[in-house]
């Protein structure tokens, strides 16, 4: 069954003068333009393709892979408004339409905004939201305190940044949490710092006490040996520059490279760390 919205492998099915048709295990076809068919493809291959509609509303396929699918979020700029709406660029050529309704406040040409896109049941068009409350959980149903997890920074609150998580659920990251720069759109990685007795979702950027410290310390080594054995982001350097090497805050850092010192694996001075045999 063709998934509207979504990547899927296709059969190439038949070759056409404007294209070729890909059929799926039903025996579902949708056509391919030739624009968007490889040169080195043949009758029987299989193809990744992802499904949407095109200007005329009519299903076609396209090689071409957007910022986002249905039940992703991406971070998109505005190329168009109209009455109804604005229009965004997710990288097909049909940019995705976000109605006025579906807008969390006014989107303005040239600025990005984060966005879902969904299948609307009226019409089972695809359309982009920036409500991702209405489109995304807000109460726990997976996660467990201490986990791992991939954040998309949505918005700002008094206390802090809202965060999609694993592109399905909403959480909350505390300013207190937070030891760099944030904005919106970015993606980063944080923990689940708790599950809130209402099931909401607290997030941090700081790992459990002791989780990944091996890791860690195996990063720190890594870097070193690919400097030549010397590095000069030592407990003194800036935040920012230790997060964007390693992804930890200064604090897990300095720790880190205590205890390397006290196992003897490296040496340190105020202005560099050096490897040592």
């Amino acid at each position: 069954m063709l998934q509207i919205g979504k990547s899927q492998t296709l059969t190439f099915d038949e070759e056409i003068p404007y294209g070729a048709y890909l059929i799926c295990e039903d025996g579902e076809r949708i056509m391919l333009p030739l624009s968007q068919l490889p040169e080195d493809a043949n009758v029987g291959d299989a193809l990744t393709v992802f499904v949407y509609q095109d200007h005329d509303g009519q299903l076609t396929a396209t090689t071409r892979m957007p910022v986002m699918q249905v039940g992703e979020c991406g971070y998109v700029k505005v190329v168009g408004t109209n009455p109804g709406g604005a229009f965004v660029d997710w990288g097909l050529d049909k940019d995705l339409f976000v109605p006025k309704k579906q807008q969390d406040k006014p989107m303005e040409v040239g600025k990005s905004y984060v966005v879902v896109p969904y299948l609307d049941e009226r019409d089972g068009r695809l359309t982009g939201s920036s409500k991702l409350h209405q489109h995304l959980r807000e109460k726990n149903v997976y996660f467990q305190a201490g986990e791992k997890v991939n954040l998309l920074i949505c918005g700002r609150s008094d206390l802090g940044y809202k965060a999609v998580v694993n592109n399905h659920s909403l959480g909350l990251l505390y300013q207190d949490d937070v030891f760099q720069r944030l904005r919106i759109g970015e993606s980063v990685s944080g923990y689940i710092k708790q599950i809130r007795p209402d099931g909401k979702i607290d997030l941090t950027l700081r790992a459990p006490a002791g989780q990944d410290r091996d890791e860690l310390s195996d990063k720190i080594l890594q870097h070193l040996a690919e400097q030549g054995g010397v590095s000069a982001i030592t407990d003194k350097a800036d935040p920012n520059l230790i997060y964007r090497v390693f992804g930890v805050s200064k604090g897990d850092y300095k720790k880190a490279i205590g205890a390397l010192y006290k196992q003897q694996k490296i040496s340190l001075s105020k202005t560099e760390i050096r490897l040592l045999d």
